[in-house]
């Protein structure tokens, strides 16, 4: 099982990445991630705009079981972060989330 709080660590450290709703809503629109992770507690809102974005650019999404606050964390920032779009996974495993995220 993979540690996903290392892996969304060495993402953001190696490969690229947005955070932030409004950065990810563009990813998601523009098609350009090929993973979007959702803080549990995401405004609703943002939530299904988002939902809506990847839906239609078929890319999958894993609902992180954290907060904000424990996304942000995981990212190695000092703020929230209730969404991000992973553009290039760098050095991590994070994709192989869309192997059992799938349709969620």
């Amino acid at each position: 099982m993979m540690d996903i709080n290392k892996a969304i660590g060495s993402a953001v450290k190696t490969g690229k990445v947005t955070l932030g709703v409004k950065s990810t809503l563009e990813s998601a629109r523009a098609g350009k991630a090929k993973l979007i992770i959702i803080a549990s507690n995401c405004p609703k809102n943002s939530y299904g705009e988002i939902l809506h974005y990847t839906k239609t650019s078929k890319i999958p999404v894993h609902i992180y079981a954290g907060s904000s606050l424990d996304l942000g964390t995981a990212c190695h920032k000092p703020f929230t972060v209730a969404a991000m779009a992973i553009k290039e996974p760098g050095d991590s495993e994070i994709l192989k989330l869309t192997e059992t995220s799938h349709g969620k």
